[in-house]
């Protein structure tokens, strides 16, 4: 059983971690030729081992630590932030889960959540300006847009009548959510832009005013660390849009069709955050707050009390309350 585990641990992790460095190289090089140029290319044929040689230069640098930084949490917040990162795919229907819970989608929420925590130790761990301004950015960005995310995720959870992830893959079987939901649709997309501090909504890593950010004290591993739990939330998060609003026909006869059909919908969406980030200028951080708190939140609670208000889900079942 603890063989079992752990093998499974590590075909859950080893993907995961490829997948994110090669986006790493695929956002290069599509945000290279955006800008007429050509982004790597010089290691490994067309610069395919880029990712591989950043990460090796990272974890074979020597670690610094500020002098007057909190030791102990300085180091455990990197490791705590790839941790969440990890543990937040374990649920994920690809198409079988390592943890098959009835609460899958709140158990998604809250570890997500608890990501702040590790941006905001990790800020006041540096004993750096920069670094717990950039933390407290990040503190009260993914807060706010968190209350958007959950009253999208109860609407969905009326329309489909469960809070499964397996329930989301059967009851789109005829249509997407999304044909239904596109305000939805599209309120989500923008707060995952704005939850994995991608731009134009990138204020805690803003170079121009932070110098990095949160992560501003942080070199080699421990940066490296971060890095990989950004882009894993970015795979995540763009995962579970297509799971809620894009899901592909589950059939129990071809799963690997279905994991197929799942993982492109999910890469496009990841290519599409790519092109807003080479399209778009950053927020200032009062148009970020105004956008959720005055735009978003009025919205989601209209479309909230209007699917309350439909007796029948999409699954012909009436909505578990």
């Amino acid at each position: 059983m603890m063989l079992t585990n752990i093998t499974n641990s590590v075909l859950l992790i080893a993907p995961i971690l490829l997948a994110v460095a090669f986006l790493t190289l695929i956002e290069r090089k599509i945000m290279g030729y955006m800008q007429l140029r050509k982004g790597p290319n010089i290691v490994g044929p067309t610069g395919l081992l880029q990712p591989i040689a950043d990460g090796l230069k990272l974890f074979i640098k020597e670690p610094l630590r500020p002098s007057t930084s909190s030791q102990t949490m300085f180091i455990i917040t990197p490791i705590l932030a790839l941790t969440l990162a990890l543990i937040t795919w374990t649920p994920m229907p690809m198409p079988s889960s390592i943890l098959d819970m009835n609460l899958s989608i709140l158990f998604i929420i809250s570890i997500s959540s608890l990501a702040v925590y590790s941006i905001l130790g990790s800020g006041w761990a540096s004993n750096s300006k920069y670094a717990l301004i950039g933390a407290l950015r990040a503190v009260a960005q993914t807060i706010s847009y968190e209350v958007t995310l959950g009253l999208i995720i109860l609407c969905s959870i009326l329309m489909t009548g469960g809070f499964t992830l397996h329930n989301f893959l059967c009851t789109q079987e005829y249509t997407w959510l999304l044909l239904p939901a596109w305000p939805l649709m599209a309120m989500w997309y923008i707060s995952t832009l704005a939850e994995t501090n991608r731009a134009p909504f990138d204020l805690t890593e803003g170079e121009s005013e932070l110098v990095s950010g949160f992560n501003v004290e942080y070199a080699s591993g421990p940066f490296a660390l971060f890095f990989l739990a950004e882009y894993s939330n970015i795979l995540m998060m763009n995962t579970l849009s297509t799971l809620l609003f894009l899901a592909p026909t589950y059939n129990i006869l071809t799963p690997e069709t279905t994991t197929m059909n799942l993982m492109i919908k999910a890469t496009s969406l990841s290519i599409l955050f790519l092109w807003i980030r080479a399209s778009y200028p950053r927020f200032r951080y009062d148009q970020l707050m105004h956008l959720v708190w005055k735009n978003f939140l009025p919205m989601v609670l209209m479309m909230t009390l209007l699917y309350i208000s439909m007796p029948i889900s999409m699954s012909g079942l009436p909505p578990q309350t």
